[in-house]
C-alpha cells in the first residue's frame, strides 16, 4: 500500500497558521504594533482603510532591519526574540513564535520598507500570496514601514465571514486602545480613511487613559499601587458610582501585555462588594508585574491568556490592594462607632484660633412692660392677664381697622358626607380583579380552560419592542422636553455609535440639541422614560450594538428597539397594582406576537384544569 502522508508545502502551511493568528483585521494590527514595540521605536503610526479590508498601515522609527533579516522575517518560525525552549519562560519582547509575518503575507498583498539608522538606504520587499514579488532598494526614513492590503484576497470564505465595517472598525479601535494603554511613553496616532482619529503623545498612565477615554475620566479614577515579593500592582479603578451595565473599560496587563482574566477579574467584583449594584461593572486599568517565569503566555494562540503558578496568591493581593485603595481615598465607607464626622474640623479652620463667641443682651428689656405689636393691617395691643381668669384673656382686643368686621355670628362652615365606606370600595374591587401577582415575578391570569402565568419582564418587554418599533417606523415618537437640558459624557468611540443610530433615536423621542467630541446634550425624551435613566439606556445600547455584532444587513431599528424595551421594561421583583397587572395582559394580548418576547423567550404559559386536577389524583 501506497505511503498517504505528505509534508503540506509552506504556503499552505501558512495559510493554516494563518486562521489560527489572523481571524480578522484587528489581529493584523495586534500583531504589527507589537513588532513596531519590539523594534523599540517612540512613534508608532497606524493607517486603516475601510476597516482594514483595503489597507492596515504600521509605520514606526524603531531600529530597522538588514536586507536579510527583512527577508528572513516572513518565513516560518523565524525570530529574533527567542533561540532556546528555555527563553520561553524568560520572555520580554511581545511576539517570540515568528508566525506573524509568515501567516499575514500568506492571506494578503504586503509591502515592508526598512532601514537601519547605520545604512545609507533601505530594503523595499512586495509579497504577494507567501511568493516574494520584488525585492529592491529605496530611500526610507529610519524604522519598518509595513502594509498590508487586500487582506484574505485568496481565501474569499474567510473574507465573506468578515462583519460590516463598523463592526471590525471597533475590533481595531479595541485593540488599538489595548496597545496603546501599555505603553504610555510611546506616542500613537491612529488615521481611519484618511481622518485622524487618535492621537496620544508621551504621557503619564493617567493621562493617557484622559486621552483615550475623555476628559470626564479623570476625575472618576481612584490609584492603586501595591508592592510586594511575589506582585507589583499600579494603576486606577474607578469610582463605585460610576460603574456601568457594560463592561467596555476593564483592563489587565500583565508585564505590559494585555490578557483576559475571569478570575482576576472575579478579585476586583470582590472588592467591590457592597459599593455598586448587582449587575453593574466596575472600570479598572491595572498593571500587574510579575517574574517572567512564573507565567506562562504561550497557551493561546492570541497570547491573550496566561498561565500563572501561583493564582491564589495573585487573587488575595489584587483583591486587598484595591479595597485598600477604595477605603484610602474615602471612596468605600468606613466602618468607626466611635467617630462622629460632625466633630471634624474643617480643612480651611484647621489653623484658626478659637475665639469665644459674643453675646449682646438687651438690660432694658422689662417682661412685665406692655408691647406692641405692628402689622401691615391692624395694630393690636397685648395686656398680660392672670391666667385663673381665663375669660378675660378676650378683654381689650381692639382692632383700628373698622373695616374689619368684629361678628363672627354669621360665618359658615361647609362639610362633606361621606358617601360609602372605603373597605366596600376595595372588597368590590378585589371581587372584580381576575390577576394576581406571584413572587413579583409572575401574573397569574384566569380563564376558561385553567389559568395563564405571565412573566412581567418578557411580557412587557414585547410590549414596549412593538411600541418602540412602530414610532420608529412611523417617525412619529412622542417627546417630552426637559426643563434644563441633560448633558452625558462618552468616549469617542461610544460618541461615533450615538452619530449612527442619532436619527432612529429621534424617531422614538430622543431629542438631541448637540453632540461634541466627549458629550451629547439632550433636551427631549420619550414619554415613557424617566430622565434618570437616559444615561443607562444609551449604556445599554452601546453595549448591545458592540456585543451584538449588528451585520451590515442586520436592522438598527430593530436592535434599538430591542434594547431600549430591554431597558424600560418592568423587572423581576417589582410589585405591580391590580390595575398595572391587568394593563400587561390586556397589552400582550394586543401584540402581533404575544408568544415570544424580542429576544425569542416564552412570555407566558397556559396550565389547564385537566392538569391541575390530575395534581390531586
Amino acid at each position: 500500500m501506497a505511503d498517504i502522508i505528505q509534508l503540506l508545502p509552506d504556503h499552505v502551511a501558512n495559510q493554516i497558521a494563518a486562521g489560527e493568528v489572523v481571524q480578522r483585521p484587528a489581529s493584523v494590527v495586534k500583531e504589527l504594533l507589537e513588532n513596531a514595540i519590539d523594534a523599540g521605536a517612540s512613534t508608532i503610526k497606524l493607517i486603516v482603510k475601510d476597516a482594514g479590508k483595503t489597507l492596515i498601515q504600521v509605520i514606526d522609527n524603531g531600529k530597522g532591519m538588514s536586507t536579510t533579516d527583512a527577508r528572513l522575517s516572513f518565513e516560518r518560525h523565524a525570530t529574533s526574540k527567542i533561540k532556546t525552549a528555555d527563553d520561553l519562560f524568560h520572555l520580554h519582547t511581545k511576539g517570540f513564535r515568528g508566525e506573524a509575518l509568515a501567516s499575514i503575507a500568506a492571506i494578503a498583498h504586503v509591502e515592508l520598507k526598512t532601514k537601519q539608522e547605520q545604512d545609507e538606504v533601505g530594503t523595499n520587499l512586495t509579497i504577494e500570496g507567501s511568493r516574494v514579488d520584488s525585492q529592491e532598494v529605496v530611500v526610507t526614513p529610519n524604522g519598518t514601514s509595513v502594509s498590508v492590503k487586500n487582506l484574505f484576497f485568496n481565501i474569499p470564505a474567510r473574507r465573506n465571514f468578515l462583519k460590516s465595517n463598523a463592526v471590525e472598525l471597533r475590533h481595531i479601535i479595541d485593540e488599538f486602545h489595548r496597545v496603546a494603554l501599555a505603553h504610555p511613553t510611546i506616542h500613537f496616532s491612529f488615521y481611519n480613511n484618511g481622518s485622524e482619529s487618535f492621537n496620544l503623545p508621551v504621557s503619564n498612565y493617567r493621562q493617557r487613559i484622559v486621552n483615550i477615554f475623555g476628559s470626564k475620566t479623570n476625575e472618576r479614577l481612584v490609584p492603586v499601587e501595591e508592592e510586594t515579593e511575589v506582585l507589583k500592582i499600579s494603576g486606577f479603578v474607578g469610582k463605585p458610582e460610576f460603574a456601568k451595565k457594560t463592561r467596555g473599560e476593564q483592563y489587565f496587563f500583565v508585564n505590559d501585555r494585555f490578557i483576559k482574566s475571569a478570575y482576576l477579574n472575579h478579585a476586583i467584583l470582590s472588592a467591590f462588594e457592597g459599593l455598586i449594584k448587582s449587575g453593574t461593572h466596575p472600570s479598572y486599568f491595572l498593571n500587574l508585574t510579575v517574574d517572567p517565569q512564573t507565567i506562562d503566555i504561550n497557551i493561546h494562540p492570541t497570547k491573550t491568556e496566561i498561565k500563572f503558578d501561583d493564582e491564589h496568591t495573585l487573587y488575595a493581593i489584587l483583591r486587598s490592594a484595591v479595597k485598600h485603595s477604595l477605603g484610602q481615598f474615602n471612596i468605600a465607607p468606613v466602618i468607626d462607632f466611635e467617630r462622629d464626622s460632625n466633630l471634624d474640623t474643617p480643612y480651611n479652620y484647621s489653623k484658626t484660633t478659637v475665639e469665644p463667641p459674643k453675646i449682646e443682651v438687651d438690660r432694658d428689656f422689662n417682661p412685665f412692660q406692655e408691647q406692641k405689636v405692628s402689622n401691615k393691617s391692624a395694630t393690636t395691643t397685648f395686656k398680660k392677664q392672670s391666667s385663673a381668669n381665663w375669660d378675660g384673656l378676650y378683654v381689650g382686643l381692639q382692632s383700628e381697622d373698622t373695616s374689619t368686621p368684629s361678628d363672627f355670628s354669621e360665618v359658615a362652615f361647609e362639610t362633606e358626607e361621606s358617601v360609602s365606606s372605603l373597605f366596600e370600595v376595595e372588597t368590590q374591587h378585589e371581587q372584580a380583579s381576575t390577576t394576581y401577582q406571584l413572587h413579583n415575578k409572575y401574573i397569574i391570569s384566569a380563564i376558561k380552560s385553567g389559568m395563564l402565568v405571565i412573566d412581567q419582564y418578557r411580557a412587557h418587554q414585547r410590549i414596549l419592542y412593538e411600541d418602540f418599533l412602530q414610532n420608529i417606523t412611523v417617525k412619529e415618537g412622542v417627546s417630552q422636553q426637559l426643563l434644563f437640558a441633560l448633558e452625558l459624557h462618552f468616549s469617542a468611540q461610544e460618541i461615533e455609535i450615538i452619530k449612527q443610530l442619532k436619527d432612529d433615536l429621534e424617531h422614538t423621542g430622543f431629542v438631541f440639541s448637540n453632540i461634541e467630541e466627549e458629550s451629547v446634550e439632550i433636551t427631549g425624551v420619550p414619554l415613557c422614560v424617566p430622565e434618570s435613566e437616559v444615561s443607562i439606556i444609551l449604556e445599554q445600547l452601546i453595549s448591545d450594538v458592540q456585543n451584538e455584532v449588528p451585520e451590515a444587513n442586520f436592522s438598527a431599528t430593530d436592535l434599538l428597539a430591542k434594547s431600549m424595551a430591554k431597558s424600560l421594561a418592568i423587572k423581576t421583583g417589582q410589585a405591580l397594582k391590580k390595575d398595572e397587572q391587568e394593563h400587561i395582559v390586556n397589552k400582550l394580548f394586543a401584540c402581533k406576537e404575544p408568544n415570544v418576547s424580542p429576544t425569542n423567550r416564552l412570555t407566558f404559559i397556559t396550565v389547564g384544569v385537566d392538569e391541575l386536577d390530575k395534581k390531586f389524583i
